[in-house]
């Protein structure tokens, strides 16, 4: 049977945080293995840099050592974790840590003022250490359970060249797509969500992935205003060939519950009518004729694909305008027939997340919360909910990112032959055609 710990998933979160980001293995328990210096010991040496932790009645205390059970420790840290609150104090070493006593079975750090009594189940510390971590002012605290980690890097080499190759991959899928039957040469897909939501910058880091390094074509507003009042078609050019990619990101002004994106007008959008840098104006509706409108717009000029754009830390603030206008937007595209995807963004941002989780980014709890918020608030499958993660102050390329933006793009495409497929036949024989003569002329 599994030994499992007694950290809950807050407090192990906290420490990796505090520990710069670091996955934990349990090597040692007391009440599983025998209790006893020897033990622990057998177990731990040679293990690298471990945590020691301590569970009292009302709090946890935990001693990390960065070189382990039987090195000559540059520094210790020993953290307080009460509730929700957690207190440190570093503490270096002068002389190589002793650990253990056989005459007391004890595992012995006097140099740090902090000494563990494996048999009788009790810690001893100076009251310089319980000052600092602002202790109870009694030098002996009882204890219940005794764990022993070893911290491993969240991301190691093995990890990163996995991930690497990985990146690689979807980039080649991408690269080589095409679309549903030759339908389309490049699929359109369209991003809407409120102001500030990262539709600018999911196309940038899309783009920055393709093209080698990091660009921020499209403007991004750093007050979270929004500065898409233009509808903007982005085609983007590999940078390892220079060919034109099977994809096309339309960027929509956000939706907003006064000045926004007039939810009308993404009925236009979806069918194909309106051109690349069309003014939007909310004080007046797209209608047919104005402007530059396309009167006849073909399959390429529509919509395969749409991407609901939110940001992670927003979706409890949503107004009942707002929520408003995502459903009824909604609805409009199940009446055109568009397949759509929500992108959560913004979800390395939020506490307690550290770069190693958006490795397996959809097990870890905060943004499970968060994609069960979007489910119950606005209705959207949770199979739909995507997460990516913006480049926005990196210069740069960070393959973990890549990894989860390309896969949302593939998720996107994938959705888009699923429109292609479904067209009536009538429909797809008429583009099919029109194709075709078009090919014949070039």
């Amino acid at each position: 049977m599994a030994v499992t710990t007694r950290l809950t998933w807050m407090q192990e979160k906290k420490l990796q945080n505090c520990l710069g980001g670091k996955q934990f293995s349990l090597l040692f328990k007391a009440s599983v293995h025998e209790s006893s210096s020897e033990d622990l010991l057998r177990r731990c040496c040679n293990q690298g840099p471990t945590i020691t932790v301590i569970y009292s009645d009302d709090r946890v205390i935990v001693a990390y050592m960065s070189q382990g059970y039987d090195e000559q420790n540059k520094f210790t840290i020993l953290f307080n974790l009460e509730g929700t609150k957690i207190l440190k104090c570093k503490i270096e070493p002068v002389s190589p840590l002793k650990v253990f006593n056989s005459r007391s079975n004890l595992y012995n750090c006097k140099n740090l003022d902090f000494q563990i009594d494996l048999k009788e189940r009790k810690v001893t510390m100076s009251l310089n250490t319980i000052e600092k971590l602002t202790l109870p002012q009694c030098e002996i605290v009882s204890f219940q359970e005794c764990e022993v980690f070893r911290c491993e890097d969240l991301l190691d080499t093995r990890k990163m060249k996995g991930l690497s190759e990985l990146r690689e991959s979807l980039l080649s899928a991408i690269r080589t797509y095409k679309p549903y039957r030759d339908l389309v040469c490049q699929i359109r897909i369209l991003l809407l969500g409120p102001i500030g939501a990262g539709k600018s910058s999911f196309f940038n880091s899309i783009k920055s992935v393709f093209r080698g390094h990091v660009t921020h074509q499209a403007l991004v507003d750093s007050n979270r205003t929004g500065k898409s009042e233009q509808y903007r078609t982005y085609s983007i050019k590999d940078g390892k060939d220079g060919n034109v990619l099977p994809f096309v990101l339309c960027d929509s002004m956000g939706l907003s519950e006064k000045k926004g994106l007039c939810v009308d007008d993404i009925f236009y959008i979806l069918k194909g009518h309106i051109p690349d840098r069309y003014q939007f104006n909310f004080m007046k509706p797209i209608t047919p004729g104005c402007g530059n409108y396309i009167n006849f717009p073909m399959l390429k000029d529509r919509i395969h694909c749409a991407a609901f754009v939110f940001d992670a830390n927003s979706i409890e603030h949503l107004s009942v305008e707002m929520v408003a206008k995502i459903k009824r937007a909604r609805r409009e595209m199940i009446k055109c027939g568009v397949v759509y995807l929500v992108l959560l963004t913004c979800v390395d941002s939020m506490d307690l997340i550290v770069r190693g989780d958006l490795i397996d980014i959809y097990r870890c709890m905060p943004v499970k919360l968060k994609i069960e918020k979007v489910h119950k608030n606005l209705g959207f499958a949770i199979s739909d909910i995507l997460v990516v993660s913006n480049y926005t102050s990196e210069w740069d390329l960070d393959p973990i990112k890549d990894v989860l933006n390309l896969s949302a793009l593939r998720q996107m495409l994938l959705a888009a032959d699923d429109f292609l497929e479904d067209l009536p036949l009538g429909e797809t024989a008429i583009e099919e055609r029109q194709l075709t003569s078009v090919q014949k002329k070039n």
